[in-house]
């Protein structure tokens, strides 16, 4: 139950470790492959399958990049673009993106409220943990520990996420944390929980 409480909701964990500190300058001129889906500045509006990359912590998406040339996070369109960047390049393209104004969406005002319930307290019969004990009542994450930015994240892409943390599609999260959660999670629950993240401020 400890794992589980400190757990929380940690959507986009890591695996390795990068520490180089990014230019968002240069890293404005080596995401022109990163706008066919993540759109040019990280918003993602017109692709919702997608994450949004703007406002998230530099760190945390220089280490997902890692993650996908290392193999260590499977997805092979990433991982074919992740391929040829060096650590340089990933930490200036995180760099870049966390200087994006992240943009928040709406949803359902029902499912909004569910969700709300279990981001701010959890659920307590099924062992699921409040998300904001890693992410923040904000959903502004963490980035010395790489807990990411979870507030205005595309509800059809975290949806994604829990889904693949539940059948072990994805597993690059530290000592199995998300998986755990999200075995616990219904879709309902999970559904809940993207509508109220996509709408939280």
């Amino acid at each position: 139950m400890k794992k589980l409480a400190f757990a929380a909701l940690v959507m986009f964990g890591a695996a390795s470790t990068v520490h180089a500190a990014g230019n968002a300058a240069a890293g404005q001129g080596k995401t022109a492959a990163c706008a066919g889906c993540h759109g040019a500045t990280g918003s993602a509006t017109t692709a919702p399958t997608y994450p949004k990359l703007a406002g998230q912590h530099a760190s945390y998406i220089a280490q997902q990049l890692a993650d996908f040339k290392s193999g260590t996070r499977q997805d092979p369109i990433m991982m074919g673009m992740a391929g040829a960047l060096s650590e340089e390049d990933m930490a200036d393209i995180g760099a870049y993106f966390a200087t994006q104004e992240k943009s928040v969406g709406s949803a359902d005002a029902e499912a909004v409220a569910a969700g709300k319930k279990i981001y701010e307290a959890g659920d307590k019969a099924k062992g699921v943990s409040a998300c904001m004990a890693c992410h923040g009542p904000s959903g502004a994450g963490n980035p010395g520990a790489k807990f990411p930015a979870l507030s205005g994240q595309n509800a059809a892409y975290t949806e994604k996420t829990l889904k693949d943390f539940r059948n072990g599609a994805r597993a690059n999260d530290p000592n199995s944390m998300m998986r755990d959660i999200a075995a616990r999670m219904s879709d309902k629950d999970i559904a809940a929980v993207a509508a109220y993240i996509n709408a939280l401020k």
